[in-house]
């Protein structure tokens, strides 16, 4: 089992941590600005789901919450969400360094893929199904995933919307204890 609050302490005394914290401005999806900002508002969500988590779940939440957006700095906007120079990239490479859980490391990778899903369907009126599966078969936690989600969606820049669709659409698909009815 990974020591998520001792990976977590290393990782906030990382130099390249701390360095992206104060990156970002308000932006459509993020009217906080800063990556430091998002985090003290996903650590508020994370609060929020007391009591439908373990501390086990918070500690591997946290450390999700700490390194999703960590690296947008770094990043070259519009690339693919695999692409080696998207955030979600360079964030999984860094968490690597402290951490070997590979469910942890795709969550991290993989965090943007339903809302992308959304976009596709909105645009193409159809569910890419090959991009679900393969969605569904990278995550094998989807309680954790989903939490993370919740949390990371269900801020004041962003619509439920796509999130309503995505849990609607993996409902029968996927075993987890988070619904829609869990989004605040």
């Amino acid at each position: 089992m990974t020591d998520a609050a001792a990976i977590l302490n290393a990782i906030q005394q990382d130099e390249r941590y701390l360095v992206n914290l104060d990156w970002g401005t308000p932006r459509p999806g993020h009217p906080e600005g800063t990556v430091r900002a998002h985090i003290d508002e996903l650590e508020r969500n994370l609060g929020r789901l007391a009591g439908k988590i373990t501390s086990s779940e918070e500690d591997r939440l946290r450390l999700i919450i700490h390194t999703h957006d960590t690296f947008k700095a770094e990043a070259t906007q519009g690339v693919a969400i695999n692409d080696p120079r998207s955030h979600a990239s360079h964030a999984r490479r860094f968490l690597a360094e402290f951490c070997d859980d590979p469910d942890l490391l795709n969550m991290v990778q993989w965090h943007d893929e339903p809302y992308a899903l959304w976009q596709q369907q909105r645009r193409s009126q159809r569910v890419d199904e090959d991009r679900l599966r393969s969605l569904i078969e990278r995550i094998d936690d989807w309680n954790l995933f989903l939490a993370f989600l919740i949390i990371d969606n269900c801020t004041a820049g962003k619509s439920r919307e796509p999130l309503r669709w995505f849990l609607s659409l993996i409902a029968d698909r996927v075993e987890s204890r988070f619904f829609v009815a869990d989004l605040f």
